[in-house]
């Protein structure tokens, strides 16, 4: 395994000619997957315009407004790592209503949103069609290893130190949720495309 230090225009401009390098005619589902503390926010943000220059219309799509309800995230606790990890993710909600409606052959409308976690209630999103060749960038923590149907996976890998040190006190308690997801998900193996992000500011593709 190498490592390949990298800009984040530059990482962003490579994934753009990747997903530039797929028909044209089909919409391609991207993940970027990691823990907030490596920011896959803000690299699916940073795709949009490299997309768009390379006639990708783009849909940004974030896992966090397709949590379940307070009753059933919380049914053991606001801080219970085991339930972080399997029950918070409306996996179902998000296949239904996003990732199956851009299969081949699907409608191609999108509900951009499902469920505000602030005030706890749907969010009555209007649908949004996405054209042919358009890409979905979706950005969350936790998401391999459910069989959730992605056309390219980039997953942003921390250290254990740098999610540690980067991670707010107050979400400590998430720790052992992402320890048990490098155990039983191995994202960094089975990931498209592996970033480490331990300095944000200098990212590193890892080549397999």
């Amino acid at each position: 395994m190498r490592i390949r230090p990298i800009s984040l225009p530059s990482l962003a401009e490579e994934i753009a000619d990747r997903i530039a390098g797929r028909p044209r005619d089909a919409w391609t589902r991207v993940a970027f997957d990691g823990a907030p503390a490596a920011r896959p926010d803000e690299l699916a943000d940073a795709l949009a315009e490299p997309l768009r220059v390379r006639g990708r219309a783009i849909l940004r799509v974030s896992a966090r407004d397709f949590l379940r309800p307070a009753s059933l995230r919380f049914e053991h606790g606001k801080t219970d790592p085991d339930a972080f990890y399997d029950d918070w993710l409306d996996a179902g909600g998000l296949t239904r209503e996003v990732l199956a409606r851009l299969d081949p052959g699907g409608p191609g409308k999108v509900l951009p949103s499902l469920w505000d976690t602030e005030k706890d209630r749907a969010t009555r999103a209007p649908y949004v069609t996405v054209p042919a060749g358009g890409v979905l960038l979706l950005d969350g923590a936790l998401l391999l290893g459910r069989w959730l149907p992605f056309d390219l996976t980039v997953h942003l890998r921390l250290s254990p130190a740098a999610l540690a040190r980067r991670t707010p006190p107050e979400l400590h308690w998430t720790l052992p949720a992402y320890e048990r997801y490098e155990h039983e998900a191995e994202p960094s193996e089975t990931a498209d495309i592996v970033v480490r992000a331990d300095d944000p500011r200098h990212p590193a593709i890892v080549i397999r």
